[in-house]
C-alpha cells in the first residue's frame, strides 16, 4: 500500500501548548509545547485522545431526541496469522493499543470491544477522519443548493483567494487534493508548510489558514497532481461554512447527527480564529463512529430523507485519483473505502458486504506501514468471518 503521511493541523497543535493550564489537578501532566501531541507517552495518549475538550477550544455538535438502534447480531472473533504470530481481537488490541473495535454487519453489532481505559460513553478523537466528514457535508451543501457545483471555482466561496495560486482551482480539485498548489507536508521540517500554516492571525479579518494558503505558489496545473495537503482540507471547511452560512458543527448536527440518531453529542476542535478544522479532530463515541459508517452505507439518508445528492456516496468514494487511490477525502481500499487518521484511527466500509469496521487506537507512531499491514489482515479476517 502506498505510504501516507498524516499530520494534524499545526493550528491544533499550537492549542495543545496550553493543555497543562486547562487540565484538572487529577489529570496526567502533558508535555509542553505545541507539538506535544506527537510525543505523548502511551498513558498521555490514552487520556488525551478521549479528553480533547479539556485541551483545546471546541464546538459541540448536538444529538437529537432519538437514537438510531444498533442491535446485537451473531458474535464473531476471528483469528488471523501474520508471519509466525496468530492474533485474535484481544491480542490485536493489546499489541497495537486499540481503545475500541466495532464491527457492524447488516446493521447489527457483531463485535464490540474496548481498551486503554475507555468505556462505551467515552469519545475518542478522529484526527484526519474528520476530513471525510467535511467531504460528506460538502455533499449536503450540494443537495441544499448552497454549493452549486463541484466544478465551481474555489474563489467563488473564498473570495480572499482571488489572485492566488487557487485562481482557477475547482471545488472538485480541492477535495481530491489535486489543486496543483505547491505544498510541503513534512512535519520533521520546521520550515514546512504544515509546520507554519494557521499558527497566528496574519491579517485581521482573514482566517489565518486562508492568509497562509493564498501566499503559496503553483507547481502543477489544476487536476494534474495529487499532493496530500492538510491545509487544503481546512480550506474546504472554510469554503463549506462560507457556503452554508453557519459553523460546521451546527451544520453537521442539523444534517446528520440529529436526524440520523447519534447517541451522544460530539465535539470539533477549533483553530486559533475559532473556526472548526475541516481536516482534523472531531470526537465521538465508538458506536457513533459506527453510525457514521451506517449512514454512508445507507447512501447518505437520515430519517428517510436524502442528506446528500443521489449517487453522492458512490461518487465520493470512487477513485478520482489513481495513485494513491483517493476519492473526495476518502481512501479507497480493496472491497471498500475508509477514513483514516494518525495514530490508528480508521472507519472502514465495505458496501457489498454491508459491513462497517471502526478501530480507534493510540499507536506508538503517527503512521506505521508495519502496523497498518497487520490492520489490513485483521480487516480481511473480519470480512471473512461475516460472510
Amino acid at each position: 500500500m502506498t505510504k501516507r503521511i498524516f499530520v494534524p493541523s499545526l493550528g491544533f497543535l499550537w492549542l495543545i501548548a496550553a493543555a497543562s493550564l486547562n487540565a484538572a489537578p487529577a489529570d496526567p501532566p502533558l508535555p509542553p509545547g505545541g507539538a506535544a501531541i506527537l510525543t505523548w507517552t502511551p498513558e498521555q495518549q490514552a487520556w488525551g485522545y478521549r479528553n480533547m475538550e479539556k485541551l483545546a477550544p471546541v464546538r459541540v455538535f448536538k444529538r437529537g431526541k432519538t437514537v438510531h438502534p444498533l442491535p446485537l447480531g451473531a458474535q464473531i472473533d476471528p483469528t488471523f496469522k501474520v508471519g509466525d504470530k496468530t492474533y485474535n481481537t484481544e491480542s490485536y488490541m493489546r499489541e497495537f493499543r486499540a481503545s475500541g473495535v466495532l464491527v457492524i454487519k447488516n446493521g447489527k453489532i457483531v463485535l464490540e470491544r474496548y481498551g486503554l481505559g475507555r468505556s462505551p460513553q467515552d469519545r475518542w478523537t478522529s484526527f484526519s477522519v474528520a476530513k471525510s466528514l467535511t467531504s460528506t457535508l460538502i455533499g449536503a451543501a450540494l443537495k441544499d443548493g448552497k454549493i452549486k457545483s463541484l466544478d465551481d471555482a474555489v474563489t467563488l466561496y473564498i473570495p480572499e483567494l482571488k489572485g492566488s495560486a487557487y485562481e482557477g482551482v475547482s471545488v472538485r480539485q480541492l477535495i481530491t487534493m489535486t489543486s496543483g498548489v505547491k505544498w510541503n507536508e513534512s512535519y520533521t521540517d520546521p520550515n514546512s508548510d504544515v509546520a507554519k500554516v494557521g499558527l497566528s492571525i496574519l491579517e485581521p479579518g482573514v482566517n489565518p489558514v486562508v492568509s497562509y494558503m493564498r501566499r503559496l505558489p503553483r507547481e502543477a496545473a489544476p487536476g494534474a497532481k495529487f499532493v496530500y495537503k492538510t491545509g487544503e482540507t481546512d480550506l474546504a471547511g472554510i469554503l463549506l461554512s462560507n457556503a452554508v452560512g453557519e459553523p460546521l458543527a451546527q451544520y453537521l448536527s442539523e444534517k446528520v447527527w440529529q436526524p440520523y440518531g447519534m447517541e451522544q453529542d460530539g465535539i470539533w476542535v477549533e483553530d486559533v480564529a475559532g473556526h472548526e478544522r475541516g481536516g482534523c479532530c472531531v470526537s465521538m463515541t465508538l458506536r457513533d463512529y459506527g453510525r457514521v459508517g451506517q449512514f454512508m452505507l445507507g447512501h447518505g439518508k437520515a430519517a428517510g430523507r436524502e442528506v446528500v445528492p443521489a449517487g453522492w456516496t458512490e461518487d465520493a468514494t470512487a477513485p478520482h485519483v489513481a495513485n494513491p487511490p483517493y476519492g473526495y477525502f476518502w481512501w479507497i481500499i480493496p472491497g471498500g473505502y475508509e477514513a483514516e487518521g494518525i495514530f490508528g484511527q480508521t472507519l472502514s466500509m465495505f458496501p457489498q458486504d454491508q459491513l462497517v469496521v471502526v478501530i480507534n487506537s493510540a499507536w506508538p507512531a503517527a503512521w506505521s506501514e508495519d502496523i497498518n499491514a497487520v490492520r489490513m489482515q485483521y480487516l480481511a479476517a473480519l470480512r471473512a468471518a461475516t460472510q
